[in-house]
């Protein structure tokens, strides 16, 4: 969090974990930008975030949304809190097909560890049926990483009949 609290000049940086051991952890991290008011953790999942409709230019989840309970009522939760263009950025290293040892692994183990792991067309598909548009999946596979992006429906623009 703090790295994205050194880039996001203006603004304000939250992040949201249902583990309390884990948002401590985070406090801690973040003592010194928790306490300039520049980060703010809190204890919650992403099923139902604490915060109000249209609240953030961007959401990141980053090596998370494969133990998100729930994956495609959460992602529009997470749209919920986004503001008309908001984007949503999902990264990870750990995807179906990624090919990598541990990536197998999970895959092989999923129905006992409960991660939902998706292949990259799979990630395609799922933001758009989140509701996001203008959604782009990068993947290295010589990297074994993935990117999905995606943004809110921004509201047509009032047009003036004759």
């Amino acid at each position: 969090m703090s790295k994205l609290a050194e880039l996001a000049t203006e603004g304000k940086v939250y992040g949201v974990d249902h583990s309390e051991a884990s948002v401590g952890s985070t406090a801690r991290t973040n003592a010194r930008q928790i306490a300039a008011g520049r980060v703010d953790v809190r204890l919650a999942s992403v099923f139902d975030l604490p915060f109000a409709d249209d609240t953030f230019d961007l959401v990141t989840a980053v090596e998370t949304h494969f133990w998100w309970p729930q994956l495609p009522s959460d992602i529009r939760e997470v749209r919920r809190v986004l503001k008309p263009g908001g984007l949503l950025m999902i990264a990870a290293e750990i995807y179906k097909g990624a090919g990598t040892l541990l990536s197998r692994l999970a895959e092989e183990h999923s129905c006992r560890t409960g991660m939902t792991l998706l292949s990259a067309d799979e990630h395609r598909q799922l933001l758009p049926d989140g509701g996001y548009s203008d959604v782009r999946v990068i993947e290295r596979r010589e990297k074994t990483w993935i990117c999905a992006l995606g943004r809110t429906p921004q509201p047509a623009a009032d047009v003036a009949l004759p």
